[in-house]
């Protein structure tokens, strides 16, 4: 019953841990995904226009004056063109798309909304965020004159695929044709997006031959950041990451990163502790029985292995049961949690080198947990614990 028991303990153990593990990459993947699904991994910006700094004034002498910053407005990356086939050749990235952005308003009828205004090569940009993916409506094609919106300003304008709306920035209108509506993740974004062809944004915002930022999508995620620091050091351009636009997000998942590693290492020092538990009671209740096999030969070693693979045998079926149970949890989340929506909140899974390592050290710390009752049980005198 003992040894049932004990069992039962490390295979739950395991299966909080295997479960809180799957769980929490589930969790933080389905966070990166919504998150980069609408923005680069890394920018590439023309610096913001500055007030140079007036001549400094003579010694002894007083000057009062002030300075006010200057306003801000679309400027574009100098030779841009050659720096983008140099990006993609570059280790690492996989992926990059020039762009030209700014505002502006649409207006359709008596309708007027707020937009941000994105221009790009569709192909190039596909590549960074996916776009043709979040189509729901109509098919993603940014020929001259054509423009792609979000779901929520289709709504708010009252248009489809195939209607027209008037783009004005500044003193420029342009009509353009919808052809797709997108969900981009966000309701916000969606609310406020407008992307059409490279040509005709630079156009609109006076930028002719023009382009606002570079975007670059990189094969590994968490290099993105990495490569941030070393492209600012090598260009003369403002290089935000990922990380940096999305600072809080970063420091949540490292909270929740470092609450999962706590809670593994809670349970198990509590698996240990249940299977050295049980040793120690098992030595106690076995003297007069280590005390026969001392004396008919056994030595010291073989005592102490016969508790080590005791301990292995524990942490290894309560490893095998721990991690089936995880399974099922992980199907039962998957298959009944459901959303607001009705949908599955995200997918989690297991994966087999997941498994194994939870299982591995579920093992070795079966096997750790029985040194000391097997060092204990070594030691006795073989005529004491024959007497007791």
């Amino acid at each position: 019953m003992q040894t049932l028991l004990i069992i039962v303990g490390v295979a739950a153990g395991v299966a909080v841990i295997a479960y809180i593990t799957a769980l929490i990459n589930g969790l933080q993947g389905n966070t990166l995904t919504k998150t980069l699904g609408a923005q680069a991994h890394v920018t590439v910006r023309a610096p913001e226009d500055v007030v140079l700094p007036a001549r400094p004034p003579a010694a002894d002498t007083r000057v009062m004056s002030e300075v006010q910053a200057r306003e801000q407005r679309p400027r574009s990356i100098a030779n841009w063109q050659a720096l983008v086939p140099l990006l993609e050749r570059r280790d690492g990235i996989a992926a990059v798309s020039p762009m030209v952005s700014g505002s502006g308003l649409a207006l359709r009828g008596e309708a007027t909304q707020a937009i941000a205004l994105l221009g790009v090569d569709l192909d190039r940009y596909d590549r960074i965020v996916s776009l043709r993916s979040k189509v729901v409506a109509g098919q993603a094609r940014l020929a001259p004159g054509d423009a792609v919106v979000g779901r929520e300003l289709a709504a708010d304008l009252g248009v489809r695929p195939g209607d027209r709306v008037t783009v004005l920035t500044g003193s420029i209108a342009e009509p353009v044709r919808i052809t797709a509506l997108v969900d981009l993740g966000v309701r916000d974004l969606n609310r406020r997006t407008v992307i059409v062809p490279l040509r005709l944004a630079q156009n609109l915002l006076g930028l002719p031959g023009g382009a606002t930022s570079i975007d670059l999508t990189v094969h590994d995620v968490w290099t993105a950041d990495a490569l941030a620091r070393d492209l600012q050091r090598q260009l003369p351009y403002d290089v935000e990451s990922w990380q940096q636009a999305n600072a809080q997000l970063v420091s949540a998942l490292n909270a929740q990163s470092v609450s999962t590693t706590l809670i593994r290492a809670v349970v198990l020092v509590v698996v240990v502790l249940g299977i050295a538990s049980v040793l120690v009671v098992s030595v106690v209740q076995k003297r007069r029985e280590i005390g026969i096999l001392r004396a008919m030969g056994a030595t010291r070693s073989q005592i102490v292995r016969v508790f080590l693979v005791q301990g292995a045998v524990l942490g290894a079926l309560g490893s095998l049961i721990g991690v089936l149970l995880a399974v099922v949890m992980i199907w039962v989340f998957t298959h009944f949690v459901r959303g607001s929506d009705g949908l599955p909140l995200f997918s989690i899974s297991l994966p087999p080198a997941t498994a194994l390592q939870v299982a591995l050290l579920a093992t070795v710390s079966g096997v750790l947990a029985a040194i000391f009752p097997a060092r204990r049980a070594a030691r006795m005198d073989p005529a004491e614990a024959i007497r007791l």
